[in-house]
C-alpha cells in the first residue's frame, strides 16, 4: 500500500514538470551536430593532425585521437591549438547559417575532460564551457534548440577516436570512471535544467555511443543512466529530458527501462544510422540502402520512449581520410587494415572529396539515399544530421550537400518522392 501510495504523490508532483517538457511526439526535430568542435575527431579537422606527419607514405607518427593530440603537443601548446581551433571552427555566423537552411536544433558533443580531468590526463580542460555556453547563446538567438552531449566518458565507453581515446574501453565497468563521469553528468543535467536555460536546450545526452555488446549492460543501466535521471528529478527538479543512446541495442530493445508506465517521463532514445562500417553494408547497391533507410523509419513505430535518430550521414563509402581512423585506411578502396584484418576492393577513392569527379550517378543516389533518410525519421521525432561542416570532407558534411544540391532546400523538397510508401 504504501508504494501505491508513493507511486501517485511522485505523479502528482511530476505532473506540472512534464507539462513543461519539450515533447518529441508534438514536434519534429530537424538537426545538426557541431561535431569535430569541442571534441577533436581525425576525419573532420585533419588539419590539426596533419602538423604531425613524419612522411607521406604512411601515418605514423600521427596522433590517432584527442587524448594523444594533447599528450604528443603538451599542454600549453595543446591549449593553445585548442583554443585557436574552438574560437574559429564555429562561430555566430554558423549558428546564423544553420537556422537560415531550415534546422531547428544543433547537438554539441562535449568530453568529460572539459570539466573534469583524472590523474595523468593530457587533456585541456575548464576552457570548452564558456564556448559551449556561447553556443547557446547563438542557438537561443537564432531560434535553435539544443542538446548537450556528453561525447565521452572517463576511460572511454566505446574505444572510438569520437570518445577522446581510441582503443581505450573501461567505461562502464570500472567504478571510479563510473564516478568522474557521474561527477560530470551531474554537473552538466543541474546547469542546463536551470530556467534560464530550459527554453533552450530541450535534452541533455548521458553519453554517446555506449558500445553495448562489449560492455555491462546492466552497470551501464543501473550504475550510471538510472542514477543520472534519479538525479535529474529528485535533486535537481527540472523538466529536462533525458538523452539515451540505444548503445546498438536492437529496437525495442529498451522498452522496459525508465518507461512511463514504471514512473519515469522525459526519456528520448537515441539511435545512430550508418551503412558504410562494414564490406557488407559498402556493398549494396542504392536500392539496398535506400530499403535499409526506410526501415530504420517503421524499426522505431512501436518503441515505447520518444526516439531521434541523433546521427546520421549522407556517407555512401568510407572513402573519407581517417573516417575509420588515422592509419586504418577504408573498405572501400580495399586499404582498410586493423587488427590483422584487411578489406576487399569495391571501388576508387581517388578525388573524394572533388565534386567535379562524382559522377551523376552517385550524385543523384546520394540525394536519393539522404531524402529516404529524411523521410523515414521524420515518421517520428526527427533527426539530427552528422554533422554540419567539416574541413575537406563531402558526405559527412550538410554545407557542402546543400551548396552541391544533394541535401533537400528546403528541407520539404523532394527529387524522388516516396521512396519509402509511407505516404
Amino acid at each position: 500500500m504504501l508504494s501505491i501510495i508513493c507511486f501517485f504523490i511522485t505523479l502528482a508532483f511530476a505532473a506540472p514538470l512534464q507539462k513543461r517538457l519539450f515533447n518529441y511526439d508534438e514536434n519534429i526535430i530537424r538537426g545538426v551536430n557541431i561535431g569535430g568542435w569541442l571534441v577533436l575527431e581525425p576525419y573532420i579537422t585533419p588539419s590539426l593532425f596533419e602538423q604531425f606527419r613524419t612522411n607521406p607514405y604512411n601515418d605514423d607518427g600521427i596522433p590517432v585521437d584527442e587524448y594523444h593530440f594533447c599528450q604528443q603537443l603538451g599542454y600549453d601548446a595543446a591549449q593553445q591549438q585548442l583554443i585557436n581551433h574552438w574560437s574559429n571552427f564555429y562561430q555566430e555566423s554558423d549558428f546564423q547559417d544553420i537556422a537560415n537552411k531550415g534546422f531547428n536544433l544543433v547537438r554539441i558533443p562535449v568530453g568529460y575532460w572539459a570539466f573534469k580531468t583524472m590523474q595523468g590526463d593530457p587533456y585541456v580542460t575548464g576552457v570548452q564551457e564558456q564556448y559551449l555556453d556561447s553556443a547557446i547563446e547563438w542557438a537561443s538567438k537564432y531560434g535553435l534548440k539544443v542538446w548537450v552531449d556528453l561525447h565521452g566518458a572517463a576511460g572511454s565507453q566505446n574505444g572510438f577516436d569520437n570518445s577522446g581515446q581510441r582503443d581505450a574501453l573501461n567505461f562502464p565497468n570500472d567504478d571510479y570512471n563510473v564516478q568522474v563521469t557521474t561527477d560530470v553528468i551531474n554537473y552538466l543535467l543541474n546547469k542546463y535544467s536551470q530556467d534560464e536555460y530550459l527554453e533552450t536546450v530541450i535534452g541533455v545526452e548521458l553519453i554517446n555511443e555506449p558500445l553495448g555488446p562489449a560492455i555491462d549492460m546492466n552497470k551501464l543501466k543501473f550504475n550510471y543512466y538510472k542514477p543520472a535521471y534519479d538525479y535529474l528529478r529528485d535533486t535537481v527538479q527540472k523538466p529536462q529530458n533525458i538523452i539515451m543512446h540505444d548503445a546498438f541495442q536492437p529496437y525495442n530493445y529498451w522498452d522496459d527501462f525508465l518507461t512511463l508506465d514504471q514512473g519515469a517521463w522525459g526519456v528520448t532514445v537515441d539511435h545512430h544510422h550508418y551503412q558504410v562500417f562494414s564490406g557488407g553494408e559498402l556493398q549494396r547497391d542504392i536500392n539496398a540502402h535506400v530499403s535499409v533507410a526506410c526501415g530504420w523509419g517503421s524499426g522505431v513505430l512501436n518503441e515505447a520512449h520518444w526516439t531521434v535518430a541523433g546521427e546520421w550521414s549522407a556517407a555512401l563509402t568510407d572513402c573519407t581520410k581517417w573516417l575509420n581512423g588515422v592509419g586504418i585506411g577504408a573498405r572501400y578502396d580495399g586499404s582498410f587494415w586493423k587488427n590483422g584484418v584487411g578489406s576487399s576492393y569495391i571501388g576508387s577513392c581517388a578525388n573524394n572529396e572533388d565534386i567535379n569527379s562524382w559522377t551523376e550517378d552517385r550524385k543523384q543516389n546520394t540525394r536519393r539515399y539522404i531524402e529516404a533518410q529524411l523521410d523515414a525519421f521524420e515518421l517520428r521525432g526527427g533527426w539530427i544530421f552528422w554533422c554540419y561542416k567539416t574541413e575537406t570532407s563531402i558526405e559527412w558534411d550538410a554545407s557542402r550537400l546543400i551548396e552541391y544540391g544533394l541535401f533537400p532546400q528546403p528541407m520539404e523538397s523532394r527529387w524522388y518522392p516516396n521512396q519509402c510508401g509511407f505516404s
